[in-house]
């Protein structure tokens, strides 16, 4: 190794690269510059090394930081004012008539950066997000300092936002316009599901992507009832539809995809299309269990969502790590599916894979930008330690993520944020709260 110095040497107990499933490297170090993993140092080479700050890990697991492929992130404002109710219902009869008359720029702005608050003290450096008012949660991502994918929501009806499928897009767009060449924040497209967008809308979407060179992320196959109702009004399943539209390629992230054929996940292999397992939402809303292990024996690209707080209701990557390795298991009735490193790269490397950016991010990996988490295992509820990748998905808690890295700038230190006031968040919440329920 060469003796060059490093804006920062951390020095961790157990490094889960991901690259390699299994692999665990003790006592050795990651040496960061310009935001930029430029060395792994085996423990005999760290005490040669200079740095402008060493931090030592001694009992901890250093790893990718977290990417959540599926969320909504200003409804942490809702979370929880609508719970145990099937999902069409919690839609149509209390989630959007509160959007209608509460969701603003200042609504999107403060329960993003409570949700980047949250996700930072679970582990999560990038989310994909699909919600409104664009600009404001591209301003949160960079006032937070999250990897932040703007997924600009598009709908046939009228909202608070936009009043159609046409000027949603153009508001969208023109809002992108705003961030281009900010490193941290990318705007997506987001037709909402196959049930409110129209088939000339999805076209529109195609042509848009294919030109702009944008990912589409859309919800899709999320309940039963979704499948039933498109043989009822195209008669076919949704899936077949957005194929024969043209949809399904690399660029598209299926949100949820529960209810799927064997024909159907042949065919998602086929065109490459990524999928944002959600399984804590799924389970809460009773939507199914999704086929991952199907998934992944086909060679599909799956990661892993929170989906927003109000239908999950926590945003807490770790836990649905933890969740979608059990639920695989459940629901095969088979203990050996999405054992736990495969869990683990859902979470981080399928993640990058699925949003263009494994290049950048997803595995600890010289050249790639330092997005980083530390998980403390010296607590009792974690100890012994016979193997950190075990832990980490089925022991570790979010309450024993400590540090927090995003292209090598510290968000989260010794469990505080560094970027954000958490007495900010927490009144912002309240005065939310106050509002919500005086209408």
């Amino acid at each position: 190794m060469q003796n060059t110095a490093f804006d920062q040497l951390i020095c961790a107990r157990w490094i889960i690269p991901v690259e390699q499933d299994g692999q665990v490297l003790e006592n050795h170090a990651v040496g960061v510059r310009n935001g930029r993993i430029v060395a792994i140092l085996r423990p005999d080479e760290i005490a040669a090394a200079t740095a402008a700050e060493h931090i030592n890990l001694p009992q901890h697991v250093l790893m990718p930081g977290l990417i959540n492929l599926h969320g909504h992130s200003a409804m942490t404002l809702l979370r929880g004012m609508a719970d145990d109710k099937a999902l069409m219902d919690w839609l149509q009869n209390h989630i959007w008539p509160a959007e209608g008359k509460h969701v603003s720029d200042a609504f999107v702005f403060d329960g993003a950066l409570l949700a980047m608050g949250e996700m930072f003290r679970s582990g999560t450096t990038t989310i994909n997000d699909m919600y409104f008012f664009h600009a404001a949660m591209a301003r949160a991502g960079l006032a937070a300092g999250m990897r932040t994918f703007v997924g600009c929501s598009i709908l046939e009806f009228p909202t608070v936002y936009g009043q159609n499928a046409d000027d949603y897009i153009s508001k969208g767009m023109a809002e992108r316009q705003q961030f281009l060449g900010e490193e941290l924040i990318t705007f997506t497209l987001a037709p909402h599901a196959p049930y409110t967008v129209a088939d000339d809308t999805f076209r529109k979407v195609i042509t848009l992507a294919e030109q702009e060179d944008m990912l589409i992320h859309c919800h899709i196959h999320e309940t039963q009832d979704e499948v039933n109702g498109s043989i009822e009004q195209y008669k076919q399943r949704p899936l077949a539809r957005l194929a024969n539209l043209g949809l399904l390629s690399p660029r598209l992230i299926a949100a949820h995809m529960v209810h799927l054929t064997d024909e159907e996940i042949a065919l998602v292999a086929k065109h490459g299309v990524s999928i944002a397992h959600n399984p804590t939402s799924n389970m809460k809303l009773a939507s199914g269990i999704a086929p991952v292990q199907k998934l992944l024996a086909a060679g599909v690209n799956v990661g892993i969502g929170t989906d927003g707080a109000a239908s999950n209701n926590k945003l807490d990557m770790l836990s649905e790590t933890r969740m979608g390795a059990l639920l695989a298991k459940v629901g095969t009735l088979d203990p050996t599916a999405v054992p736990a490193a495969t869990a683990i790269r859902m979470s981080t490397l399928h993640g990058a894979q699925a949003l263009g950016i494994a290049d950048k991010v997803g595995s600890v990996s010289v050249g790639k930008q330092a997005d980083l988490i530390a998980v403390d295992l010296s607590a009792v509820e974690t100890s012994p330690q016979f193997d950190p990748i075990s832990h980490i998905v089925y022991a570790a808690g979010r309450e024993q993520v400590s540090h927090v890295w995003v292209n090598g700038r510290q968000v989260l230190r010794e469990r505080r944020l560094t970027t954000l006031d958490e007495a900010e968040l927490k009144a912002k919440a309240e005065d939310w709260r106050v509002r919500i329920l005086a209408k």
